[in-house]
């Protein structure tokens, strides 16, 4: 069993940043591939970004492009998301998942414009 903790969402304004966390519990942290999605209000769930166990691959939706950034520290046990230049489009709440099977409970971002 795995347990996926994010933090660090909040409010930023438009052109603003913020890092995400997602702590990971467990000793098989590091044989993850790791996933972020987000959920906008009345919307699916999408994919934001993706990273290899040895963060040797990671992939992007093409509308965080360029803007956000995924890595980890096996070490720690975390996943992190470096958003920048955020958008009011980038509003919804974030959620990590190992495999695409595990998956912690989200954190919310608002940006502002």
């Amino acid at each position: 069993q795995v347990q996926l903790v994010e933090s660090g969402g909040g409010l930023v304004q438009a052109g603003g940043s913020l890092r995400l966390s997602c702590a990971a519990s467990g000793r098989t942290f590091s044989s993850f591939t790791m996933y972020w999605f987000r959920q906008a209000p009345g919307k699916e769930r999408e994919f934001v970004a993706v990273i290899t166990w040895n963060s040797g691959n990671r992939n992007y939706a093409d509308s965080v492009k360029g803007r956000f950034t995924i890595s980890r520290d096996n070490a720690k046990n975390t996943v992190y998301l470096q958003m920048n230049s955020l958008k009011p489009e980038d509003t919804a709440v974030y959620y990590c998942a190992a495999n695409g099977v595990y998956w912690g409970q989200g954190t919310q971002v608002t940006v502002s414009s």
